[in-house]
């Protein structure tokens, strides 16, 4: 680590913002960063609401080459309505799926409510006929284990 700290020392004292150099370096020596290239402006794209041509006719839409809107796609009024209608098929369907899955939910729910049920009313019925068993039990019990002792 130490001769890290060494080499980035040196090289601060080397770039010349310490002051130990008498002679600074020429300025025609630094990078230059390139030149960027001079575009036409594309213009604005967004147009005012209140604008009276909001949207643009056929034949509106005539941009030079270098243009960045010229350069993107455009779809048609008959595109964007073909893509609004598959979208709602698609959407419809989908709605119809959910709604059937969620109609089977319902009737699975349903089923299982009815099985808790039954075996709900079962298992009541067995406890009450254990607990009866279980008193008869205890009385048939008592009275055996009372004539035994006479």
């Amino acid at each position: 680590m130490s001769s890290a700290s060494s080499s980035s020392s040196s090289v601060h004292e080397e770039g010349g913002g310490g002051g130990t150099h008498p002679h600074p370096q020429p300025a025609d020596t630094t990078p230059k960063r390139p030149r960027l290239h001079s575009r036409k402006s594309s213009g604005t794209i967004i147009v005012p609401r209140e604008h009276p041509r909001v949207e643009l006719k056929e034949g509106d839409e005539i941009f030079d080459e270098d243009d960045a809107r010229a350069m993107s796609p455009r779809r048609s009024s008959q595109d964007l309505e073909k893509m609004s209608e598959d979208a709602k098929v698609q959407l419809n369907e989908h709605a119809k799926i959910l709604q059937k899955s969620l109609l089977e939910i319902f009737n699975r729910i349903e089923a299982v409510k009815e099985e808790h049920d039954k075996l709900d009313s079962n298992n009541k019925f067995l406890q009450k006929y254990i607990g009866d068993l279980m008193s008869t039990s205890k009385i048939t019990a008592t009275g055996a284990a009372g004539g035994r002792k006479k």
